[in-house]
């Protein structure tokens, strides 16, 4: 796939979204499923967009897959199916080897951080390479010396009475999140490879991957942790939660399907019923309640995402870095097919909603989207980054 152009809508200088921050400003598709060569400016809002078989799916999985790995993820849970992750006209070398590459690049305190990684996906998965770098010094790099062992070599920079610093990884692990196990911070080296992947790893975690099932949605639900899954299957259950915690942002959300949605919409309400579940309901003010499951799947998506929007990491299911003050982190949210289902005014309405959360410095939303003139300068107050990709 290619990337035909890239596209800014601002109001406010670029890079000045949540200064201080780290943020994944960039990723790199070197050989990934369709991708080839390609590199995808990320900023507060994005949208990938393109005709079906474009890669934007693909895009987005490369980063979650990024972020999973940031946050500790084993290769064999990111990757189930990691055969499909290599480039179709990709040939085995003569070890009957086959993987894929991909990157990002993080900004933050520490200025751009790069990470690339390699991974083989045949004859067994595994990690045989990666490199993390910054102002044009490699900080970590690691390398498969030994195919029989499930480890490879790494080597970080010291910058003491060592130039480099080498000892073994595991092969099933991202090193940059290994490495403040690993280094001691002794040294002036030392101390900037850890400020370096702490930066990568606070960007890359706190991450929810959302794609709204409508049809997993309009059925009552149990009360479980109240955390919203990826496919917004427990919706009922977190309406119930949230609009009882956060009556300011509960307005907001009614407001806004109220935008979105057919009908009067007083409010938006999680019923819990004599068998201990809980149905979502739209409760329209002149004492008539409609079932979620008497929406469309236009509005379902319309309401699922606008809950992502206006909640956070205490009430959307992600892995926050614990060790790190929230005011340092941002939320990232992936979204697969942002205007999939929606009718333009409620994809305007999403946009703009999106525009004004990412605005105030706490989100960052990646989507992909079909139709770029439907979220092209909607946003106003934000960056907002058009990537149109090509077959």
């Amino acid at each position: 796939m290619a990337v035909s152009s890239s596209e800014s809508y601002s109001a406010r200088p670029a890079g000045e979204e949540c200064p201080g921050r780290p943020q994944v400003t960039g990723l790199r598709l070197s050989a990934f499923a369709g991708h080839r060569g390609v590199a995808l400016p990320v900023g507060a809002l994005t949208f990938f967009a393109g005709p079906s078989g474009s890669g934007k799916t693909t895009a987005l999985q490369a980063y979650e897959a990024l972020a999973r790995l940031g946050g500790g993820a084993g290769v064999g849970e990111v990757f189930p199916d990691p055969v499909a992750c290599v480039p179709e006209r990709a040939r085995p070398d003569a070890q009957r080897r086959r993987g894929f590459r991909i990157g990002c690049t993080a900004d933050g305190p520490e200025g751009p951080v790069r990470l690339d990684v390699a991974v083989q996906a045949e004859p067994r998965l595994r990690i045989v390479g990666e490199r993390l770098s910054a102002g044009g010094v490699v900080l970590l790099e690691t390398a498969l010396r030994d195919p029989g062992r499930p480890c490879v070599q790494a080597a970080w920079h010291t910058a003491g009475q060592s130039p480099v610093t080498r000892a073994p990884l595991p092969d099933d692990r991202l090193g940059t999140a290994l490495l403040p196990l690993r280094v001691a911070g002794k040294t002036d080296g030392q101390r900037r490879v850890l400020a370096a992947a702490e930066q990568m790893v606070v960007a890359l975690r706190s991450v929810f991957a959302c794609d709204p099932r409508p049809e997993r949605m309009r059925a009552p639900v149990p009360i479980g942790s109240g955390r919203l899954l990826g496919g917004c299957d427990n919706l009922a259950e977190v309406l119930w939660r949230t609009r009882a915690e956060c009556g300011r942002r509960h307005a907001r959300l009614v407001a806004a399907v109220r935008a979105g949605c057919a009908g009067a919409v007083a409010d938006v309400v999680g019923e819990v019923l004599r068998d201990g579940t809980v149905r979502g309901v739209l409760d329209r003010g002149d004492g008539v309640r409609t079932e979620l499951g008497r929406l469309g799947e236009g509005e379902l998506r319309y309401l699922a995402l606008a809950l992502v929007l206006l909640t956070g990491p205490g009430v959307l299911e992600v892995d926050p870095v614990g060790e790190v003050p929230a005011a340092m982190q941002t939320l990232s949210v992936l979204v697969d097919g942002f205007d999939r289902g929606l009718d333009p005014g409620q994809r305007a309405e999403l946009v703009g909603l999106a525009a004004r959360m990412c605005d105030q410095g706490h989100i960052r939303v990646v989507g992909t989207v079909s139709d770029a003139a439907g979220v092209a300068g909607v946003a106003e107050g934000v960056s907002v980054t058009v990537v149109h990709l090509e077959p």
